[in-house]
């Protein structure tokens, strides 16, 4: 009970210092930076990610190890990433810099954080109208990728607990397909220490691994999708541990 209430408390300090973080970086990027272009902007949320990182390993005692990071091209990808909690977008926002970010619509309402995000040309999709959203992925992750942005898509959809992986949707092969862009692969277990759906975060490493890009010219996006999955199945011992691994299926 003691132990817990400790991590109770480590991690109401941590969301203290983030809220705050994110209050300035929203007014910074609202005011001081608001002239500047989109790009010189990215600079700025780059910043606010490195900090909630090292706040994360101050506070909470979460640290991470990366494998790959010679793999990240200096040119625009798209990012197809397991999905367990907020730490891998924080995290991939801050690697891949500048990103493109995905959110729903109803997000960019949101006071200060939800404005400041819209000055970051994001691809704001509704999810209650499946079919258009997929149209604004394709369409507008085009133009981004066109602009120099990478963009970072999750294919599982929603968070999955740690040491699960729910299927794969071919939204984000269908953009780098018909962008022609090219497939950066992440595997990590952030649910491990940033649990989904609760405030209270573990202590431990992160591991992340980042694998070679993934050429799609010439495929389909169910081959990309094909190519994705056997890309996680090879890794998920790595990252899950032998006997998770051992437990976890992909679904296509």
């Amino acid at each position: 009970m003691l132990k817990h209430s400790l991590l109770v408390v480590r991690s109401l300090i941590f969301y203290i210092g983030y809220f705050a973080a994110t209050l300035l970086t929203s007014l910074l990027s609202m005011t001081v930076f608001f002239l500047l272009p989109a790009r010189k902007r990215f600079s700025l949320y780059s910043t606010w990610c490195r900090f909630v990182l090292f706040w994360l390993r101050i506070t909470c005692g979460i640290r991470y190890e990366i494998e790959g990071m010679e793999n990240i091209p200096n040119h625009p990808v798209v990012v197809l990433s397991t999905h367990q909690s907020a730490w891998e977008t924080i995290f991939l926002y801050y690697a891949m810099s500048p990103v493109c970010p995905i959110l729903k619509k109803e997000l960019l309402k949101i006071p200060f954080w939800g404005w400041a995000m819209s000055l970051q040309k994001p691809i704001a999709i509704d999810r209650s109208k499946p079919r258009e959203a997929g149209r604004s992925l394709l369409l507008q992750g085009k133009a981004r990728l066109g602009e120099g942005m990478s963009v970072v898509i999750f294919p599982e959809g929603t968070r999955s607990p740690a040491g699960t992986i729910k299927e794969f949707s071919r939204g984000g092969a269908k953009l780098a397909v018909t962008a022609n862009a090219p497939v950066l692969p992440v595997i990590h277990n952030a649910g491990v220490c940033w649990p989904a759906r609760t405030i209270v975060k573990q202590p431990g490493v992160i591991k992340v691994k980042i694998g070679q890009v993934l050429e799609v010219e010439g495929k389909t996006s169910t081959e990309v999708t094909d190519a994705f999955s056997a890309w996680v199945e090879a890794n998920k011992a790595i990252i899950f541990g032998d006997d998770l691994a051992s437990e976890l299926s992909v679904k296509l």
